[in-house]
């Protein structure tokens, strides 16, 4: 990322901090605005995303940045025998374990609090990962992507989604309205957190998105990057190999 956009602008702390505290104070009401901003077309998004992991049959894999779960739920239908959510707010891996209980998933999912720059797992440990809405939150972007290639095996697959920029006009125009105006009012009014939407908003406008993303999923030593815009561009399923 060209800059670094934090929740709470504070110096004396790092954007990691800001980021779990920010989740942590907002996770009450995340997945219903998240609904609500999305018009609930991140649903259809994550469904993509699994169809993709499931492919390859994976058993095991792990959900980076796993927020509530919602990812990590649906991949339970690729039919992998260990799933790991793995988020640093444990304010949201709280949520998420109260909504994989109440699916009878415990077996199968497990919500682990854990830091995308140090993941606490052997290399090649994983057939598949997935971050869904969350590389833009890693406080160094290439040193979480080279943790996640480390423990995903040979073969492995690796699946983005994540917010991008409409390149083409109208969409590109009514996007920068909605994101810049229309995004943080709404999570103001709804929010505990006034600058939690903001931030979201801001940080995905700052995000490499596109050509720009695929070529650091390359540097890291990913192969077979592809990149797939959903919507008008408004967000974007990155898919790599390692």
């Amino acid at each position: 990322m060209s800059e670094k956009i934090t929740p709470y602008n504070d110096k004396n702390r790092s954007k990691k901090e800001q980021v779990t505290e920010m989740f942590d104070t907002i996770s009450g009401n995340y997945d219903g605005l998240n609904r609500v901003i999305s018009f609930g077309i991140d649903v259809k998004w994550r469904k993509k995303v699994v169809k993709l992991v499931g492919a390859i049959k994976p058993d095991k894999i792990l959900d980076v940045a796993t927020g509530t779960g919602d990812l990590a739920i649906q991949l339970s239908k690729t039919g992998a025998s260990k799933i790991v959510g793995l988020d640093i707010s444990t304010g949201m891996l709280e949520i998420g374990r109260k909504k994989i209980a109440s699916k009878n998933l415990d077996t199968v999912i497990e919500m682990v609090t854990g830091d995308s720059e140090h993941l606490p797992y052997e290399e090649n440990y994983f057939d598949a990962i997935t971050v869904s809405f969350g590389v833009r939150n890693f406080e160094n972007l290439e040193k979480g992507l080279s943790e996640i290639y480390r423990v995903l095996r040979p073969g492995g697959i690796f699946v983005v989604l994540e917010t991008s920029i409409p390149t083409k006009t109208p969409y590109k125009q009514g996007h920068k309205l909605y994101t810049t105006k229309v995004l943080p009012l709404i999570g103001k009014i709804f929010s505990k957190d006034r600058s939690a939407y903001s931030y979201l908003s801001e940080s995905a406008a700052a995000f490499p998105y596109g050509e720009a993303f695929n070529n650091i999923l390359k540097k890291i030593g990913f192969i077979d990057v592809e990149d797939n815009p959903q919507t008008f561009g408004v967000a974007t399923i990155y898919k790599a190999k390692k």
